[in-house]
């Protein structure tokens, strides 16, 4: 789904393990980074956020991770944010062919919840070949989860999922919930980061892989900054909707 070409990915790796990224400061390994809060509100609806489950795409009673703290200690009617990486890693500003974010990074690292929320979908078993290359087995090993902020995070190629990470589950900003990998259409170890409206919930990876340019969301929570994604994927729904189909192959 966010095939690395290999000019990029040559650059890319030189980055990644040489300096510690685009958007800050260097990440101790093994140290997780602080959630920050923002207020958060439900994409599309112009009202206050929604909790997880109870809002647009959500569904009411998910039984909550066994790994994840009963009470997220942010204030009502807000949202907390934290870069998706523990441990070092590095971006580019761009990505091929439409919005997204590729963090490149050592296999194995973990791979943060970027929000409170709720896992939407995740995929354990890697389908793509290169003979058929399709969209929807791109992303190989992922997750996506509907913020509570009601933006909807994905994060593809892990080599693994962590043990409770199912549909349905309750996760928390900073909570792992997978390992860096190259599953699907990868040539090298990173995690695709993709933002977007929660539209169909499931199934429209063409929405689902990204539709606006996560890399300054990405600087400002690596930097240990709140940024919302919410206002902006607002707009774009606006003008866009909800496409039934990929404008934009591959």
């Amino acid at each position: 789904m966010s095939a690395l070409r290999v000019s990029l990915a040559g650059v890319a790796l030189v980055v990644a393990f040489g300096v510690s990224g685009c958007g800050g400061g260097s990440d101790p390994a093994g140290q997780a980074p602080v959630a920050q809060q923002s207020q958060g509100r439900q994409v599309g609806d112009g009202g206050s956020a929604a909790a997880a489950g109870n809002g647009n795409g959500g569904a009411a009673g998910l039984a909550p991770s066994a790994g994840a703290n009963a009470a997220s200690g942010a204030p009502a009617g807000t949202t907390r944010h934290v870069f998706p990486l523990q441990g070092k890693g590095s971006y580019s500003h761009d990505h091929h062919d439409y919005p997204a974010s590729d963090i490149i990074a050592n296999c194995g690292l973990n791979a943060l919840s970027p929000v409170d929320g709720t896992v939407l979908e995740v995929t354990k078993v890697d389908t793509w070949t290169a003979k058929v290359n399709e969209g929807s087995s791109r992303g190989g090993l992922s997750v996506s989860i509907l913020g509570n902020d009601g933006a909807r995070y994905y994060m593809s190629h892990f080599s693994a999922i962590d043990d409770g990470i199912e549909a349905g589950t309750k996760v928390q900003a900073g909570q792992p919930v997978a390992k860096v990998g190259r599953t699907g259409d990868a040539s090298a170890c990173h995690i695709h980061f993709g933002l977007s409206p929660v539209c169909a919930k499931t199934g429209d990876w063409w929405t689902r892989r990204g539709v606006i340019w996560p890399w300054s969301y990405l600087d400002a929570w690596k930097a240990g900054k709140e940024k919302s994604p919410v206002a902006e994927l607002d707009a774009w729904q606006k003008k866009n909707g909800c496409p039934s189909k990929a404008t934009v192959d591959p």
